[in-house]
């Protein structure tokens, strides 16, 4: 049940979006404005334009107000993730202003943090709260118009000249039409199109975008098409250099429904009546109205206050929950990355602090550390691999996290992304400057192209990739058995004797006879012998490769081989690739890759016992399969592959599991 008392909002911020939310929170009826936070309590005018509020010198100032339960975030574009992810921090909901941040990454961190606190944070899209877009589902969904087919949705307006210093322009202020107004057109027709298939919200299957990059380069005008997998075809364009026909036409097979100015309910910011036009195909028009008088905020004012007096944390349908604006912000992604547009306040030089704007730390450390035989330093207990992660922005944000957590171990490889990772480990130790403070794992001569010459050539264009004149660890990424072991083994050696492999060396996907005849001939010659693995190990053993040449080391002549020569492996899909979080039976079969890799009644008898374990500690069976790997009698590093946050702090759980040499027996029975 909703508390009777009002919810107490600040407001950070005190531009024209701060007065219109103002203008509905006063308009409705479950909360009222108490505080405006700003960095000028002295500017003329503020007391004036909002009434009531308590004027509050400082941003951080007013997350500490303890007169203040709610904050909406009112500032340019590039700090809404910062103040966003601070308001979680003291306990505050949010209320953001679109965009929630620049990219579904950074808005993945702030609800990741509203999570954890357990208070509501909310994307400010105020036209899905307005009864018009309800009425427009209801339109949709009786057929009026017959089965939707095209949607064709614009947000643009004519700015009187270009000023590279005004934020609808400015570079660092992330300016342009696609963040600033092509959120409008996206989610009206993601909202369309899950309305035609009975769904809150629809995602595209393919996005494809392109834009006019100006002096500042800034998208001043774009345009993008969305597919659904229902067959409609949305045409979406925005601009802030250019007067669009700002309408919402939605096309189906008996007519279409045009709504012109939909995110203000045909009206302005005070007013929109919702006005819908209905034009059939036989020639018949018809205008429906909700006839709604209300300020137009008011809607999403009552809808936050009401979810944070029920004690929920994100909005309603039609509103937009952390699903649907992490959707709406994908699709914008890719817009901008079809466009080319990258601001440069998302680049290394620039973005040289946490996504909350703090200097990189490890006062939260949660990852323990350990010795690794070769390594000088102390490593974390799991290396990070990022190779899903394309961009600097968006790959920083979980590479500050595991290191602040305690995690310095980093796997990169030649191969990965053509060199994408590579370059993004170099960027980031470059720009948080803690090279020295971390371990790292280079890998190179993947098949085709596994030969010894091969082995220094790659080095070279990694190591300039990776901004580093070394790497701590080094595994051939495959093994060519057409070539004599000695001749790799002596490839690697110069490359230790250079000192740009500083640590163990040795081979991935390489089999255990294979690697005992690379250390024997080290011996007998005089080399640095190998002295690390990178193979598969996991609970469930490798049943089949998941790509060519690959190979495990789960069986137990491999294991016993690796605890008598105390050889540290470093193991990847170490909690096999989902097959411990999918729950379901044995006969679930529309994910291939599990299928043939993993399904065996053997893997199934250990997932079933992980599962038993694991509702014993108040775990999931994934913790059971990641601590299993870390048990081993010998040095067992798993590379961890997490694509969020939640996935990352999901898995440091499972470093409170100590398991017993008689549970991992028990664990391993076939």
């Amino acid at each position: 049940m909703a508390s009777s008392t009002p919810v107490r909002w600040g407001i950070i911020g005190p531009g024209s979006i701060a007065k219109a939310f103002w203008g509905g929170v006063k308009g409705g009826k479950h909360g009222k404005v108490v505080a405006l936070g700003t960095r000028n309590a002295q500017k003329p005018g503020l007391s004036e334009t909002f009434p009531g509020a308590r004027i509050v010198e400082g941003y951080e100032n007013l997350l500490r107000d303890s007169e203040v339960d709610a904050v909406y975030i009112a500032t340019p574009h590039p700090s809404h993730a910062e103040w966003a992810i601070k308001a979680a921090e003291y306990g505050k909901h949010v209320l953001v202003e679109k965009p929630m941040a620049l990219s579904a990454f950074e808005i993945d961190a702030v609800f990741h943090a509203h999570k954890k606190s357990g208070t509501f944070a909310g994307e400010a899209f105020m036209y899905r709260l307005h009864p018009q877009a309800k009425k427009l589902a209801e339109l949709i969904q009786s057929g009026v118009i017959g089965d939707v087919r095209m949607i064709q949705s614009s947000f643009g307006f004519q700015m009187p000249r270009f000023m590279p210093e005004h934020r609808l322009f400015a570079n660092e202020l992330a300016g342009g039409g696609i963040l600033d107004v092509g959120g409008y057109p996206v989610s009206m027709s993601r909202f369309i199109a899950g309305a035609a298939a009975g769904k809150p919200f629809l995602d595209p299957i393919k996005v494809a975008g392109t834009a006019h990059l100006g002096a500042a380069g800034t998208d001043e005008w774009a345009a993008a098409v969305l597919t659904f997998e229902n067959g409609i075809v949305a045409q979406v364009s925005c601009a802030v250099y250019v007067g669009l026909d700002n309408v919402l036409r939605i096309h189906g097979h008996k007519g279409r429904i045009e709504v012109p100015d939909f995110w203000f309910a045909n009206g302005n910011r005070d007013q929109g009546l919702g006005k819908i036009d209905i034009i059939l195909s036989e020639g018949t028009r018809e205008t429906v109205s909700v006839n709604e008088t209300g300020h137009v905020y008011s809607f999403e004012a009552d809808a936050a206050s009401l979810a944070i007096q029920e004690g929920r944390q994100q909005f309603d349908a039609p509103g937009m929950s952390w699903a649907d604006s992490l959707g709406n912000a994908r699709v914008l992604d890719k817009w901008r990355a079809d466009a080319g547009l990258e601001y440069e306040i998302e680049k290394p030089k620039v973005r040289t602090r946490t996504l909350d704007n703090r200097t990189l730390s490890t006062t939260g450390t949660k990852i323990p550390k350990r010795a690794i035989p070769g390594v000088t330093k102390p490593a974390s207990i799991v290396a990070l691999g990022f190779e899903d992660f394309r961009t600097f922005a968006s790959g920083a944000i979980l590479m500050d996290a595991f290191f602040e957590r305690g995690g310095n171990l980093f796997d990169t490889a030649f191969i990965y992304g053509g060199g994408a990772t590579e370059k993004l480990f170099g960027d980031w130790h470059t720009s948080r400057g803690v090279r020295e403070e971390t371990v790292l794992i280079g890998k190179g001569a993947h098949s085709p192209l596994t030969y010894p010459d091969v082995i220094g050539k790659q080095l070279d264009q990694s190591l300039n990739r990776l901004q580093t004149d070394y790497v701590d660890v080094y595994f051939m990424h495959r093994d060519n058995t057409d070539v004599p072991v000695g001749e790799f083994v002596d490839a690697m050696d110069a490359e230790v004797r250079k000192g740009r492999i500083r640590g163990p060396f040795g081979g991935s996907n390489w089999s255990r006879e294979r690697m005992q005849e690379a250390i024997d001939y080290a011996k007998k010659n005089g080399k640095h012998a190998p002295g690390a693995l990178s193979n598969n190990f996991a609970l469930a053993e490798m049943i089949n490769p998941i790509w060519a040449g690959c190979i495990a080391c789960s069986d137990d002549a491999y294991k016993s081989w690796l605890v008598e020569h105390q050889i540290p492996n470093f193991s990847w899909s170490s909690q096999a690739r989902g097959f411990f979080t999918d729950r379901a039976g044995r006969d679930k079969r529309d994910n291939a890759e599990l299928v043939n890799t993993w399904y065996s009644d053997k893997n199934f008898g250990r997932r079933d016992r992980a599962l038993d374990l694991a509702a014993k500690l108040g775990k999931n069976p994934i913790h059971i399969a990641l601590a299993y790997v870390l048990a081993q009698p010998f040095p067992s590093v798993p590379l961890i592959g997490p694509r969020t946050l939640h996935e990352l702090d999901d898995s440091i759980q499972a470093f409170d599991i100590k398991l017993t040499p008689d549970q991992i027996k028990w664990l391993e029975q076939g």
